[in-house]
């Protein structure tokens, strides 16, 4: 593709609370904008799969019970956002996570002198949310899910992710979505945001109808 015609995509970040459909999301809008949907679970995935360097050291540390270190995180996430197919956009699922993180992005992104151009903040009702992920951890026989360590982990997205809201909110790149409806419903709306943002998929005349 010549550089005359080729398509420089947005650079997305979407978070969303456990039961919210984030990835559902993430690999729509990926497919709409043209642009891959990149999760730390799956790079993590891929890395120990391919047995990479850093792939050997993220498998030993997830053995032990221990948690990936930022340092870790942030070169796996340098080293996928070098891949040909990040080049021109992504949507990153899952990171950043800690201040520590949206500074590391910050500095990858300013090598590149750009930057995000939306984030997209899933919102919902925790009650609605729990009574969802209560529901499905029945139905997978998964008892043990109770509704007490469904809300703590609600509770601990909340307060990990309040942070990195109020600093990409300050800097203008907040659309806050509400994320309870049909997949479809969910989508529209997210795409209704970027679109009001400048940020339109390519042939939204056909994709957004």
């Amino acid at each position: 593709m010549s550089a005359a015609n080729r398509y420089d995509g947005p650079r997305l970040l979407l978070i969303g609370p456990p039961g919210s459909g984030k990835g559902t999301q993430a690999a729509g809008l990926a497919e709409l904008y043209r642009v891959p949907a990149i999760s730390t679970g799956d790079i993590f995935r891929a890395n120990i799969e391919n047995e990479t360097p850093l792939g050997v050291e993220v498998k030993a540390i997830v053995e032990s019970g221990e948690y990936v270190p930022d340092t870790l995180t942030n070169d796996l996430v340098r080293h996928r956002l070098e891949e040909p197919d990040a080049r021109d956009g992504f949507l990153l699922d899952g990171y950043p996570r800690t201040l520590d993180q949206v500074d590391y992005l910050d500095r990858i992104l300013a090598e590149r002198e750009t930057g995000l151009d939306a984030v997209i903040r899933l919102t919902a009702d925790i009650d609605e949310l729990v009574t969802r992920l209560r529901k499905r951890a029945i139905e997978r026989g998964r008892s043990d899910d109770s509704e007490e360590a469904i809300r703590h982990r609600q509770d601990v997205f909340v307060k990990q992710t309040a942070p990195l809201v109020d600093v990409y909110a300050a800097r203008g790149l907040l659309l806050r979505i509400d994320g309870l409806g049909t997949v479809e419903e969910v989508r529209g709306r997210i795409v209704d945001g970027l679109i009001g943002r400048g940020i339109v998929p390519p042939g939204a005349a056909a994709a957004v109808g």
